[in-house]
């Protein structure tokens, strides 16, 4: 299995800045995507962004052009960046990962962090 913790998460005015960080660790051999979705109250869970382990970036409309992924595969963690935050982001972060099996993926979240952003 997989653990991921994230961290980062707050409250934060409209047009500010947050930094959130996820760390895996357990059986963590293999892991290829890793990224961030985000869930608000009575709406779906949506990606944010992705990255590969080997650094190739994909972002949702969502907070396009306002963050940046990046990922330390020494640390096996993920980051995303987040600037000038609107109301509409608020909603709770969740970590994402994946593996390929050989046959098939797997899947693992973390428990997510709340982020707020108030007018």
């Amino acid at each position: 299995q997989v653990q991921l913790v994230e961290s980062g998460g707050g409250l934060v005015q409209a047009g500010g800045s947050l930094r959130l960080s996820c760390t895996a660790s357990g059986n963590i051999f293999g892991l290829n995507g890793m990224g961030w979705y985000r869930q608000a109250p009575g709406k779906q869970r949506d990606l944010v962004a992705i990255i590969s382990s080997g650094g190739n970036a994909n972002y949702a409309d969502n907070l396009k052009g306002r963050s940046t992924i990046s990922r330390d595969n020494a640390k096996n963690a993920v980051y995303l960046q987040m600037d000038n935050l609107k109301p509409e982001d608020t909603a709770v972060y969740f970590c994402y990962a994946n593996r390929w099996t050989g046959s098939k993926y797997e899947y693992y979240w973390g428990q997510g962090t709340q982020v707020t952003v108030s007018t």
